[in-house]
């Protein structure tokens, strides 16, 4: 099992702290895996504030590619949609494609992902 952590997962864990306790077990375990489009939301922060060192850190987390299936993309915007998800945003289903097309789970803490596990085929961590 390799887990991708949601962008709002390391903010707070960057800014507060919060949820320390399983991030840290996920790195310490060897589980925790990225991809480009979380390190485009995290890493033009981190330049602003001028963190090097965290942003070399996470460039070093193993990376699962994106390849994008729009016909997919299209059926699970319609899914959410039809399940009255109406504000789920493009990259969001594009990290829940990724996770399905690798068999990974996604640690976030936006609430919509856990309405969509409901009736979209992806485990949360």
């Amino acid at each position: 099992m390799s887990v991708i952590i949601d962008s709002s997962v390391w903010i707070e864990y960057f800014r507060n702290g919060n949820n320390y306790e399983k991030v840290d077990f996920l790195i310490d375990e060897n589980l925790v895996i990225t991809n480009d489009l979380i390190l485009t939301e995290l890493i033009p922060f981190l330049k602003i504030r001028k963190q090097a060192k965290l942003i070399n850190l996470l460039q070093e987390i193993n990376k699962v590619m994106i390849d994008i299936n729009w016909n997919q993309l299209v059926d699970l915007q319609y899914k959410c949609l039809r399940n009255g998800l109406n504000g789920t945003g493009i990259p969001d289903l594009i990290i829940v494609q990724n996770a399905m097309q690798h068999n990974n789970k996604i640690y976030s803490l936006d609430k919509h992902f856990l309405k969509m596990s409901a009736f979209l085929n992806f485990e949360l961590f």
